[in-house]
């Protein structure tokens, strides 16, 4: 298959079996959406074929294609032939009695044994219990989709794809917009899938949690493993480092060999030195294929440290509407704290670092300053520097024609080129891409040129909204380790397990219009949580 000139992978068989649950790995721009895409059936491949069975549960990527439907419809179109069946029958009865033939009755007859057989007469219910599991309120099931919010329709576009208990499921990304509650309920719902399994994600506990198989997108082909995404990196550097030990020992080989030849090929030895030439032959070898894995490379630095406690804030509250969604909240941080705020979509998290930012000192745009609060009091402490990553990338790159170098000169114009093109290097702006405007940046183009302006503002308090975002796998992975080296302080919203587990020494937990500060790692929280539900 080819991605306009580029080839991302050709002549490829691979079988994908029940009960087996697949992750689709690769860098961003590797091919795993276009894989995804010609096995969903939605675009050919250049060459060859795919076998696949009648029913698939696909999860479905344009928002806007049910907003004249019912969410709890939607749901139910998950099942085509159910559908159908519903719909067909609903227009024969909606006919006058009296205008029901014979043919109309043998009709329905058939109709209502295809509802019976696909589910149907708990259709409504069964589908409500994906939407809850998914997050989706009970007061939405029976709005229209056009009524909801994006990441809502991409619930309850998950929800249509479990529906119908499909013999195949082929999902894209379908942990975006996902609470970790959410995350969970989806693990346990697809680890008790007995279909089979294919998933794109970017996150690296989910896909170690669900799949059995990693099926790899690299070397212009796809690789199979056995194992989640942890298992497919560790087989996949024993294999080429052994490789690269056996052609360094080859290379050895025939570096003596060909000592041996240029010794004695004037001498009375030639049949030796032909047989050692047709060994050299034998040894020669091929060059090893480049992978297309890229990692960059992020450290925070902080340029001094704040005072011990760099944040304070009393009776903190800020509502929308009649909506109360902070109330009273008051907590101290203290310096090197890196606290994770967690809970569901739409508790509050990104409303109160809003709350906070406000009266930041250090690097915050004039927008963020902009946030009314109800009522309380925020203190930044001594010698703060507090650097930003918002959740929407445009409140910090306004799209237009200023090239990437250009929008991240500007916040230090005493930068040299050198120095920057250093920065966009790490975060994989390799030397055209540094000169493409903002406008043309994507969402992980545009959250990598981000942390080059934190790396090269060194803050010493980090508040990262959704950083992980648009992000591959090799860049989370790289982001995490420089959140735990970094030794300034860290407000953190995010739903990848990993991070929370490995950064977080202290979690804000949003429920019910509540915030629990728990003064602990989450793995302690967790532990205190079942201890509480128990």
């Amino acid at each position: 298959m080819r991605f306009g000139a580029r080839l991302l992978f050709e002549d490829v068989t691979c079988t994908f079996l029940a009960g087996r649950r697949y992750a689709i790995s690769g860098p961003n721009g590797a091919g795993k959406s276009t894989l995804m895409k010609i096995l969903t059936a939605d675009l050919e491949p250049s060459k060859g074929s795919v076998t696949r069975p009648k029913k698939l549960g696909v999860l479905r990527q344009d928002q806007f294609a049910f907003d004249e439907f019912r969410v709890i419809d939607t749901v139910i179109m998950g099942n085509a032939p159910l559908w159908k069946a519903l719909e067909e029958r609903d227009i024969l009865y909606a006919k006058p009695h009296d205008d029901l033939t014979d043919e109309d009755g043998m009709r329905l007859g058939e109709l209502e044994g295809t509802v019976g057989e696909e589910g149907g007469y708990t259709a409504e219910s069964d589908a409500a219990v994906l939407l809850d599991g998914l997050g989706v309120d009970a007061a939405l099931h029976e709005r229209k989709m056009g009524e909801l919010q994006g990441g809502q329709k991409v619930r309850v576009l998950l929800a249509q794809a479990l529906f119908g208990s499909a013999p195949a499921l082929l999902l894209d990304e379908p942990t975006n917009h996902l609470d970790l509650d959410s995350v969970h309920w989806l693990q346990d719902y697809l680890c008790r899938y007995e279909g089979v399994l294919i998933v794109i994600s970017h996150d690296r506990h989910f896909l170690n949690s669900v799949c059995t198989h990693t099926a790899d997108i690299d070397y212009q082909t796809i690789i199979m493993y056995t194992g989640g995404y942890d298992d497919m990196v560790m087989a996949k550097t024993q294999i080429r480092s052994r490789i690269e030990a056996e052609n360094a020992q080859r290379e050895k080989k025939i570096e003596q060999l060909n000592e041996f030849i240029a010794r004695f090929s004037a001498g009375t030895r030639s049949s030796q030195v032909t047989s050692r030439k047709k060994e050299v032959e034998r040894l020669q070898t091929s060059e090893l294929a480049r992978s297309n894995i890229a990692r960059p490379y992020i450290r925070f630095q902080m340029k001094q440290p704040s005072g011990r406690h760099p944040l304070e804030f009393k009776g903190l509250a800020k509502s929308y509407g009649d909506l109360k969604v902070i109330r009273n909240f008051t907590a101290s941080v203290s310096r090197g704290e890196k606290i994770a705020l967690m809970g569901r979509n739409g508790a509050g998290k990104t409303t109160l670092l809003k709350s906070l930012m406000r009266t930041a000192t250090g690097y915050i745009d004039d927008s963020e300053r902009q946030f009314a609060i109800d009522h309380g009091t925020v203190t930044w402490g001594h010698g703060v520097a507090a650097g930003y990553f918002a959740q929407d990338h445009g409140d910090s790159i306004v799209k237009g024609s200023t090239t990437a170098l250009e929008w991240l000169h500007q916040f230090d114009p005493m930068a040299s080129q050198e120095e920057l093109r250093g920065l966009m290097g790490q975060m994989l702006f390799s030397g055209d891409d540094a000169l493409k405007p903002t406008r043309a940046l994507s969402g992980g183009e545009s959250a990598r040129l981000i942390f080059c302006r934190l790396m090269l503002q060194k803050p010493n308090f980090l508040v990262l909204d959704e950083p992980t975002n648009h992000l591959d796998l090799e860049s989370i992975n790289a982001l995490n380790i420089a959140l735990q080296k970094y030794a300034g302080t860290v407000l953190l919203v995010t739903h990848d397990y990993d991070v929370i587990d490995e950064v977080a020494t202290r979690i804000w937990h949003f429920e019910g219009g509540h915030i629990e500060d728990f003064k602990g790692p989450y793995s302690e929280y967790l532990a205190s949580a079942e201890a509480k539900a128990s």
